[in-house]
C-alpha cells in the first residue's frame, strides 16, 4: 500500500490551483490526467536518448551556462544530477499533488543560490549580464529545451504524433512552466507559438557556447567514468550529436555526415518496431509503473 500523502499548506494548495486551473485539488491524486498526453510521452524510458540534447540545449544560453559552471558539480557527476533532476521531474508528472509540489520545493531550494553575473560576452549577452535560476524567461528556457527534446525523442523512437497530439501535450505542459514560476505573459500560448519561439532562439543571437557552456557540454558528451563505463556512455554521444538542432551542432563544431545520420535512423527504426514487444518493466520508467500500479 502506498503511503499517505502529505498535508498541503495553504500556500502549496494556491500555487497548485493556479497552475492547474483547477478550483479543487485532491492532494491524494496526480496533477496530470492518467494516460493523457504528458504522461504517455514522458513514462517512455527511451527519453533518456534526448537526455543530453535536452542538456546541451539548456547551456547554450550563456545565463543559464554560467549557473550550471559556477554552482554545481555537473562537471563531475554530469550523470548523476542528469538522474536527480529526471528523477523529481517524474515525480511532478506521476506522483499525487503533495509529493509534486515537494519536488518542485526541493528544486527551487537548489536555485535560490543560483545567481551571479558572466565573465564573457556570448552572442549577444555581454560579460557582466546578471543571471538568477528563477528568472521567468531562463526558467522557460530550461522548460522549453525539455519540451521540445521530450516530444522529438518520442517522435523518432516511440511513434510519431497522430493530429492533435502535439498540441494537447504542449497545452497540458503549461501547467508545469507555471508551477517553476514562468510568468504567463513569458508562455508560448500555443503549440505553434510554442515552435515559434523555438525557432526564434535557435536562429537568434541569444545562445551561443562560451567558456561555461563549452565546459559543461564537453562534460556531458565524454563524462567523467571508468573506462568500460566511458565507452558504454560514449555509444549515446550519436544520440546527442544526431538529435541536437543544427544550428547548436555547428556552434559546438560537432561533425555529423550521412554515415552518421544512417546510424541514427537505424536505432530509431530499432527502437520504434521493438518497443511494442518489451514488457513494462523495461520500456517504461518506475515512476509510471508505480502510478499504474495504485491506479
Amino acid at each position: 500500500m502506498a503511503p499517505r500523502p502529505a498535508k498541503l499548506s495553504a500556500q502549496q494548495l494556491e500555487r497548485l490551483r493556479h497552475a492547474s486551473g483547477r478550483s479543487r485539488l485532491d492532494p491524494a491524486r496526480g496533477l496530470f490526467s492518467p494516460n493523457g498526453p504528458v504522461q504517455t510521452v514522458n513514462r517512455e524510458a527511451v527519453l533518456l536518448a534526448g537526455g543530453g540534447r535536452a542538456l546541451l540545449m539548456q547551456v547554450a544560453h550563456p545565463l543559464v551556462a554560467a549557473g550550471v559552471a559556477h554552482h554545481s558539480n555537473f562537471e563531475n557527476e554530469p550523470l548523476a544530477r542528469l538522474w536527480r533532476t529526471l528523477d523529481l521531474t517524474l515525480t511532478i508528472i506521476f506522483a499525487d499533488a503533495a509529493r509534486a509540489i515537494a519536488a518542485v520545493e526541493r528544486i527551487e531550494k537548489r536555485h535560490r543560490p543560483v545567481h551571479g553575473t558572466i565573465r564573457q560576452t556570448v552572442g549577444d549577452t555581454p560579460a557582466g549580464a546578471s543571471y538568477d535560476a528563477n528568472n521567468s524567461e531562463l526558467l522557460l528556457w530550461v522548460h522549453a529545451t525539455l519540451i521540445d527534446s521530450a516530444l522529438s525523442t518520442f517522435e523518432r523512437f516511440v511513434r510519431p504524433f497522430a493530429a492533435g497530439e502535439k498540441a494537447a501535450f504542449y497545452e497540458e505542459s503549461k501547467l508545469t512552466a507555471r508551477l517553476f514560476g514562468v510568468a504567463e505573459e513569458d508562455l508560448p500560448h500555443s503549440i505553434e507559438d510554442f515552435e515559434d519561439y523555438m525557432d526564434e532562439m535557435l536562429d537568434g543571437d541569444t545562445l551561443g557556447f562560451g567558456d561555461d557552456g563549452t565546459r559543461v557540454a564537453g562534460s556531458v558528451m565524454d563524462p567523467p567514468l571508468p573506462p568500460g563505463l566511458r565507452q558504454l556512455a560514449g555509444t549515446g554521444r550519436i544520440f546527442t550529436e544526431g538529435m541536437l538542432p543544427a544550428q547548436l551542432r555547428d556552434k559546438l563544431g560537432y561533425r555529423w555526415d550521412r554515415k552518421r545520420q544512417r546510424n541514427l535512423e537505424r536505432a530509431m527504426s530499432f527502437s520504434r518496431s521493438t518497443l511494442p514487444f518489451l514488457p513494462a518493466r523495461v520500456r517504461y520508467f518506475p515512476h509510471y509503473l508505480r502510478r499504474a500500479a495504485t491506479a
